[in-house]
This record gives structure tokens, sequence and C-alpha cells, in this order.
């Protein structure tokens, strides 16, 4: 048993450390969403206290996020469905609905309107580059946006 008494403000703090990690061959490899710290709107209650599903979808806003920081100018985000039938969406918003579902908002391929909603015991997400369409002047960035709304 473990005698350590801790504050209030100690046991928040170490609530809100990062419990990650990734580790890379190449030493130089941009930092993942691993690794970096956590916002502090994310911070503001313990994961414990979150549904698997906020909890997810903040962390997949971060992983979005880390993602699009890697991109070319002139490519967006897009995920990859995992039942292989389905094909990519890009990613215009994503969402959840306490206490077990994420959803994805987007468009496929040719532009028509896809919705992906997911229990979180099987989420699977693959992020993939894409250029962007065509006659777009930018390639759109949600990652940023969606961390604006973690706050």
């Amino acid at each position: 048993m473990n005698d350590d008494i801790r504050t209030v403000a100690e046991a928040h703090e170490e609530a809100a450390l990062l419990r990650s990690r990734a580790i890379h061959a190449d030493p130089d490899a941009p930092a993942t969403a691993e690794q970096k710290p956590l916002p502090q709107a994310m911070c503001a209650r313990p994961a414990e206290e979150k549904s698997a599903a906020e909890w997810a979808y903040e962390r997949l806003i971060l992983y979005i996020q880390n993602f699009e920081e890697q991109l070319d100018p002139d490519e967006e985000i897009a995920m990859g469905m995992t039942d292989g039938g389905a094909g990519l969406l890009r990613i215009e918003g994503i969402g959840f609905f306490a206490p077990d579902i994420v959803s994805f908002y987007g468009r496929d391929m040719e532009g028509g309107r896809m919705q992906l909603v997911q229990h979180v015991t099987q989420l699977n997400v693959t992020l993939r580059a894409l250029p962007k369409p065509k006659g777009e002047v930018e390639a759109q960035r949600i990652g940023f946006r969606l961390a604006k709304g973690l706050g």
C-alpha cells in the first residue's frame, strides 16, 4: 500500500499528465500527437470522468491536427474506411455521442456527402493525405478548427 499523501491540486495535476508514448526509427521525425503536451482544455477534467466517446473524440482531434501539420500546402486530410467498401472520406467534421459513439462527417472523392458513425470499441481510423480538390484555392485544415472546439 502506498502511504503518500497528495493534495487535490497534485492529484489533478497527475491526472492531466500525458500517458502516451511513440518511438520512431528516425530521430528527426516530426513530433507525434502522443509526444506533444495535451491542450489545457483537455486537462480540465480527468480522462476517468469522460465517456469513452468523449475521450476518443478529443484524442482523434489531436491526431488529425498533428497529421495536417505535416501535409504539403496542396494536400488535404482524408480518412480511409476499414471495411474496404466505403472508400475515402474527406474529413469535414467529427463528433461524439456519449457514452460510446464517435461520428465523422465529410465527402467522398466524387463530392457526395458521407457520414460514418462508429462505436468506440470498433474504432479504426486511417488518415491519408490526398491532393486538394481541383478548383480549390487552398487545402482545408479541419484539425485546427476542431482543436479550437476543445476549449
